[in-house]
């Protein structure tokens, strides 16, 4: 198991992931498939790019990728003090071998030694149990729920709120 910030070197791989859990795993994606299969490679090679402020850490197996978080931090002068971890995925048969522990362990890392940042909030939705597990074992907490965020033209999706404060 190997755990990395990705590069622009990593645009395929990241890309082949990320629309294979927009298809395999809708509910959990605020966008879609059919959305996201038209982007452009560029468009995919620019949430690479990496900085304070951004930044996509891949997990591999074998040289696989095989599970991607984001960090965003706020760029908001009253909001700079927050960030999100947004569209965490990791292939079904990886799950539960900590992999995805490891992602989120080095975003955390990361997220440490930005001077100024004290929260990191993400929303999962609320039927996700072994996701919400993974996060309150970092001592994320819930502070809320969000009814209705989703609606796939068959069933509503709830999401939790949760946050880690440094």
């Amino acid at each position: 198991m190997n755990v990395r910030v990705l590069t622009e070197e990593d645009v395929n791989d990241f890309r082949e992931l990320r629309l294979k859990g927009l298809k395999t795993d809708s509910s959990a994606f605020g966008s879609t498939y059919e959305r996201e299969n038209n982007f452009t490679t560029e468009k995919f090679r620019q949430r690479l790019e990496s900085s304070d402020s951004k930044f996509v850490v891949g997990g591999f197996c074998d040289e696989k990728l095989v599970c991607i978080a984001t960090f965003i931090r706020n760029s908001g002068q009253k909001d700079k003090h927050k960030s999100m971890l947004v569209g965490m995925y990791c292939e079904k048969e990886y799950r539960g071998t900590g992999i995805a522990k490891g992602v989120v362990e080095l975003i955390l890392e990361k997220a440490r030694n930005i001077e100024g940042l004290e929260i990191i909030n993400l929303m999962v939705v609320s039927e996700n149990l072994r996701a919400k597990t993974l996060y309150e074992s970092f001592c994320f907490k819930k502070y809320g729920t969000e009814p209705k965020v989703m609606f796939d033209g068959l069933k509503y999706y709830d999401e939790d709120l949760m946050y880690l404060e440094f």
